[in-house]
């Protein structure tokens, strides 16, 4: 924690020392009936802080997955509560979270992503560059041995990384055609091979 965080600390300690005091003071001739309601009161807090904590948690549980029916070869993926596509694929056997961009030509790379699936520095030379909705970016073209996507394995696949902030990583184009088949219906991305 920073200083700045043990300063709001305080403050908020100082602030419900105050606010109970000021409770406990109004309401003495009934103490007892007082402390039932702090006592309830503070379960409904202690309630909410446990499910803004666990919000992420609780959201990637209910939130719909990519599903791969290997026997039809096919993966059918749920669109998200964001409108976009997700999908997972491993590389070099590491899982990596993309956005479907069907805008884009290339599978790019964050560089946090190009870090986890074991691409160094001396791998990552931004000397190639790219348009972007938000302009001109740096990118630095590398080749991923491995590429799975449930049943379906490609390898010595073009990338980029990108050398600019992005969230996600990129699924282009160029990956999107190694399907035969790819379709948007009824909420649902469907890839066939």
């Amino acid at each position: 924690m920073s200083g700045m965080d043990y300063g709001n600390l305080a403050y908020l300690g100082i602030l419900a020392t105050a606010l109970v005091v000021w409770f406990v003071v109004q309401n003495r001739q009934s103490l007892n009936k007082t402390l039932q309601q702090a006592a309830l009161w503070g379960l409904i807090f202690m309630g909410v802080l446990a499910g803004v904590g666990l919000w992420e948690d609780i959201r990637q549980t209910v939130q719909p997955q990519q599903m791969v029916m290997s026997d039809a070869g096919r993966i059918a993926v749920p669109r998200s509560p964001d409108g976009h596509y997700y999908l997972t694929l491993e590389i070099n056997a590491t899982p990596v979270r993309f956005v479907v961009d069907t805008g884009a030509t290339s599978m790019v790379l964050t560089r946090e992503d190009a870090r986890r699936i074991g691409l160094n520095e001396e791998d990552v030379i931004f000397y190639s560059e790219a348009m972007t909705a938000n302009g001109l970016v740096r990118t630095a073209p590398v080749r991923l041995e491995d590429v799975a996507l449930g049943p379906f394995h490609d390898s010595n696949l073009r990338a980029f990384v990108n050398e600019g902030e992005m969230t996600k990583s990129l699924l282009g184009m160029e990956y999107l055609h190694l399907f035969r088949r790819l379709e948007i219906n009824n909420g649902q991305l469907i890839l066939e091979r």
